[in-house]
């Protein structure tokens, strides 16, 4: 069994997943716009060039996501994701990129279980984790 977290956007899917990609040094693989889908002719021209489903990999993880339909989008709430990271200096690099242009909730800071911990919504509305062990 695998596990995936699989975001949805209002309308900034492709935007999102190249910052991502940047961020955390990953590659956008397949990507799929509704134009593309064999339900084309049932969506509005306006979404032709939203994405209906996209893959980001990073090292052996994926992220997936799409864009959902303005009368389907919901903001994520009581959900984040978690990103474990080794070094400290890495942690607190993909947090101030990912705080960019979005809302802090909790700096990145050491806390008694981590090197560092931060909590993050970025600048797309995806909540983040970032966590840092402390070492063994």
């Amino acid at each position: 069994m695998k596990l995936y977290s699989y975001l949805n956007f209002n309308g900034n899917c492709e935007a999102a997943f190249t910052y991502y990609a940047q961020v955390l040094g990953g590659k956008v693989g397949d990507k799929m716009t509704y134009g593309e889908s064999p339900m084309a002719d049932q969506m509005p021209a306006e979404w032709h060039s939203k994405i209906m489903h996209a893959q980001l990999t990073i090292g052996n993880e994926e992220i997936m996501g799409a864009d959902s339909m303005p009368d389907y989008f919901e903001a994520a709430q009581g959900m984040s994701v978690l990103i474990s990271i080794e070094e400290p200096e890495k942690a607190e690099r993909v947090f101030a990129a990912l705080a960019e242009n979005g809302t802090v909730k909790m700096p990145i800071q050491e806390t008694f279980w981590a090197a560092r911990f931060g909590m993050v919504v970025d600048q797309f509305g995806t909540p983040w984790m970032i966590n840092c062990d402390r070492a063994a």
